[in-house]
C-alpha cells in the first residue's frame, strides 16, 4: 500500500515562530504556518485544519464515487465540502477539533435522493479519512443538484 509524507519545520515559540509545512511526497508545494493565523477568524495561509479539511473531502468525494459504482450509478459530478472547526479543548487545554461538516451535492444520472443520501451516510462512515477522524463529531449534509 502507498505512503504519503508530509513534513514541518518549525521555528521559535508557539506565538511568535513560524513553519513551512511541505508536501513531501507529491512535491506539489510548501506552505508557510503560523499559530496566530491558525486560530484567526480569517484564513491568511494554510492550516492543520485547512490539510485536514481538503484530505476529508478528496477521500469522501472518492469513497463516494467507489461506493456510487458499486450500486451501478457513474456520478458525472460529486462536489463536496469539509468545514473542520478548531476550538479549545476544556478537557486538556490547548486545541481539538469540535466539528466536520461534510456537504455533498452531486449530479448522478438515475439515482433517487434516498440512494444518494444513503450512500453518502455510508461514506461518512466509510471513508478512511473519515474512519481517522471518527473520534470528532461529524455532520452531513446531502443532497442531488
Amino acid at each position: 500500500m502507498a505512503t504519503r509524507t508530509a513534513r514541518t519545520a518549525w521555528e521559535g515559540s508557539l506565538q511568535e515562530g513560524g513553519g513551512q509545512v511541505e508536501l513531501t511526497s507529491s512535491g506539489t508545494g510548501t506552505f508557510d504556518v503560523t499559530f496566530p493565523r491558525r486560530i484567526a477568524e480569517t484564513a491568511e495561509g494554510t492550516s492543520p485544519e485547512e490539510l485536514i479539511a481538503a484530505a476529508h473531502a478528496s477521500c469522501f468525494a472518492m469513497q463516494l464515487s467507489g461506493f456510487l459504482g458499486e450500486a451501478g450509478f457513474t456520478p458525472e459530478r460529486l462536489e463536496v465540502t469539509a468545514d473542520v472547526t478548531v476550538g479549545p479543548d476544556p478537557d486538556d487545554g490547548g486545541l481539538h477539533l469540535t466539528l466536520i461538516k461534510l456537504t455533498v451535492r452531486g449530479e448522478v444520472p438515475g439515482i433517487e435522493e434516498a440512494q444518494f443520501v444513503e450512500l453518502a451516510d455510508k461514506t461518512k462512515v466509510g471513508c478512511p479519512v473519515s474512519k481517522a477522524l471518527s473520534v470528532v463529531p461529524m455532520e452531513l449534509d446531502a443532497a442531488l443538484d
